[in-house]
């Protein structure tokens, strides 16, 4: 019966060139990981913080919310933006999602 159970032998002992060779798929991971995520997300968050300091009176934005208008007032760290007639309402700068370009909003 012994030839239906193969023997089991230990393997040799790695060196110390089987270690690093186990952290290079770690070390990938790692740098892919920054090139497609990390990166990208600075880049946009430097982006968007340069569009929120450039906001001035008269843009025209629409928040994260979704809700579109034209800016009357700008402070440090609100805004009053103006979104019907006689209607204006206070945002946070950050909140800006997108710089609309002028005549968009023709409505208001």
């Amino acid at each position: 019966m012994d030839f239906f159970i193969s023997n089991a032998y230990a393997q040799a002992a790695g060196g110390s060139g089987g270690s690093l060779l186990g952290f290079l798929p770690l070390v990938l991971m790692l740098v892919v990981f920054y090139f497609l995520m990390i990166r990208p997300q600075q880049k946009r968050m430097k982006e968007h913080t340069a569009m929120v300091a450039a906001l001035k009176k008269g843009d025209e934005v629409v928040t994260n919310g979704g809700l579109g208008g034209t800016i009357t007032k700008v402070g440090d760290a609100y805004m009053m933006m103006r979104v019907a007639d006689n209607v204006e309402v206070s945002v946070q700068k950050a909140a800006v999602a997108a710089l609309l370009p002028s005549g968009t909003l023709k409505d208001i």
